[in-house]
């Protein structure tokens, strides 16, 4: 399996360096993760909701972008980053820039990679805690308002200058 796997990246990778192992982990981990979450669900006698409201997906997409963004780019997350990736500088307001150092660099780095296993755990979380999950997702949204506001702030102040 290792050498159909190694033959499997070198024919990939095009001369440049694709942890494609890594990746398998990751997605074994995602799929176990999915498995474990729904095997407390059931455990647990929680059933999936028949549909989801607007509110809860309102909330559910500025919590994802909000938590995700601030596990990949925010300066006060970065040891959680830092064996895997590597700082290069500032990246955009109140954010790091930062190079991944293999494939769970790549994920913790990339608030798009990590939106998918946020919105999975919010999606557990409200088949398993609702209220809480719920709470969680207004405050991370409340968060989220307010960086724009601050910046749509900066803006208008720049501008009155």
């Amino acid at each position: 399996m290792t050498e159909i796997l190694e033959k499997t990246e070198r024919a990939y990778d095009g001369g440049q360096n694709r942890p494609l192992r890594g990746y398998l982990g990751i997605l074994a981990a995602y799929g176990g993760t999915v498995a474990v979450a729904a095997a407390v669900a059931g455990l647990a006698n929680r059933r999936v909701p028949d549909r989801i409201g607007v509110l809860d997906l309102a909330l559910m997409a500025a919590c994802t972008h909000k938590v995700s963004r601030r596990i990949a780019k925010d300066p006060v997350t970065s040891p959680i980053r830092a064996p895997f990736t590597r700082y290069e500088g500032q990246g955009g307001p109140a954010e790091v820039q930062e190079s991944p150092r293999g494939a769970l660099g790549e994920l913790l780095a990339c608030p798009f990679c990590l939106a998918q296993w946020v919105a999975t755990g919010y999606a557990a979380g409200l088949v398993v805690a609702p209220k809480a999950t719920r709470l969680i997702g207004a405050t991370m949204t409340a968060v989220a308002v307010s960086d724009w506001l601050q910046l749509a702030y900066a803006k208008l102040m720049k501008s009155a200058e």
